[in-house]
């Protein structure tokens, strides 16, 4: 039986090898094939995939001004899903915080979303939990998860006593 390695120097980890180097804006426009990237977002995973910062910054400001990446785009997509994951204000202001979007942007975005955070809050709580409890310490750990999600301290604090109100009736 013959080996398929006739050649020592050439196996497959020479393949890459054979391939022309990709650029930063190659690489940053294929980031963005898959799904939109904050200009933020986007320089880190340049300069971590070993990119020069100049030449990671040069690659996104082309990109943007090509209308290939776009914050507010970017803003607007990440607003959707996770008020369709179910998280509240509070989480999703701090994610579009730490992408680089202005405190302006973000209000601007998070009211347009039109969302009843109190709605999407007890849908929430109704879906993790079920049935509502008068014990206090449950209702505390549900009120913490209500909090992590990212919804207002007043809401959690009416979906839970509420919670409470409606064991009692039972």
């Amino acid at each position: 039986m013959r080996s398929r390695k006739s050649d020592p120097g050439k196996g497959k980890g020479d393949r890459k090898a054979d391939r022309p180097t990709r650029t930063a804006y190659d690489k940053a426009l294929g980031l963005l094939a898959r799904r939109e990237h904050s200009r933020r977002e986007l320089a880190q995973k340049l300069e971590r995939g070993g990119f020069a910062r100049d030449e990671s910054a040069a690659a996104v400001e082309r990109l943007g001004d090509q209308g290939y990446q776009d914050d507010t785009r970017f803003a607007e997509a990440l607003v959707r899903s996770r008020v369709g994951q179910g998280y509240g204000p509070a989480r999703i202001r701090a994610e579009l915080r730490s992408q680089g979007l202005g405190d302006a942007t973000i209000r601007q975005l998070v009211d347009a979303a039109e969302v009843d955070w109190d709605v999407l809050a007890a849908q929430q709580l109704r879906r993790r939990y079920g049935a509502p409890v008068a014990d206090p310490a449950e209702r505390a750990r549900r009120a913490q998860f209500l909090l992590r999600r990212g919804f207002a301290a007043a809401t959690v604090r009416v979906l839970t006593h509420a919670d409470a109100e409606d064991a009692d009736d039972d």
